[in-house]
């Protein structure tokens, strides 16, 4: 669906166990927010973020009359893009490779990770470099590098709209203490998102809050992690030892 009439916009924000994977216990307990961007008039689009059931969400975009043509992958995590995680086997861009022949776009520093974690080939992935762009019909979608919660972790900006992944949520940010993180890129990315217009419209991974969406400057009114204004403030509230 477009967002107007006359707009070949297609967006769609989907919700693990709600949406897609609504059999599937992980897919409940870490509420994943997977999209789809297109163009409808092509009837193309990519896919972000696929986990826990890619028939699922192929069977959505089919339903809109799309064929997905590439994967947009926000970071390496299996709850993202799938692997192991908890003891589970998540299905992710492996499986989904195994059902459609599309890239998988990552940010070239994630490339390693995202290989590791899937186990999917070099040759399927597309690596991208800061401020890249992808096009899906007469859309177009700009990879912003935001590294913090992993090296590679990369935010997609389209239409005023921002499908942030685990880098910035409604309500906080991605974690800076696993293998990959560092506190210090993180208050880096997280100064430029803020810096994004104030109208763009915030998409996160997961929904950790009430809302599934909201506008930039509302988020940098009440996210705490925008309360501290410098480096040194930002390391005191949120370095680890």
């Amino acid at each position: 669906m477009s967002n107007q009439d006359d707009n070949p916009f297609y967006f769609r924000q989907l919700l693990s166990g709600r949406d897609f994977g609504v059999d599937n216990p992980i897919a409940h307990q870490m509420v994943n927010f997977a999209y789809l961007i297109g163009d409808s008039t092509t009837k193309e689009c990519l896919m972000v973020d696929p986990a826990y059931a890619v028939d699922d969400l192929l069977a959505i975009a089919e339903a809109d009359g799309m064929t997905v043509t590439g994967v947009l992958a926000s970071h390496y995590h299996p709850d993202h893009v799938g692997g192991s995680m908890m003891g589970h086997t998540i299905e992710g861009v492996s499986a989904l490779l195994e059902r459609v022949s599309v890239p998988i776009h990552v940010n070239t520093l994630e490339k390693p990770w995202v290989l590791k974690t899937t186990g999917i080939s070099d040759t399927d992935v597309v690596a991208h470099e800061a401020g890249d762009i992808v096009t899906v019909g007469n859309v177009q979608v700009t990879c912003v590098h935001t590294p913090g919660h992993t090296p590679g972790s990369q935010c997609f900006l389209t239409n005023g709209c921002l499908i942030s992944g685990d880098t910035l949520f409604l309500d906080g940010c991605g974690r800076t203490d696993l293998p990959g993180s560092n506190v210090s890129d993180m208050y880096d990315s997280l100064t430029l998102l803020a810096s994004l217009p104030n109208d763009t419209v915030v998409l996160p991974g997961h929904q950790y809050s009430a809302p599934s969406a909201a506008r930039l400057s509302d988020v940098k009114e009440h996210n705490y992690v925008f309360k501290p204004r410098t480096r040194e403030q930002w390391l005191m509230m949120f370095g680890h030892d």
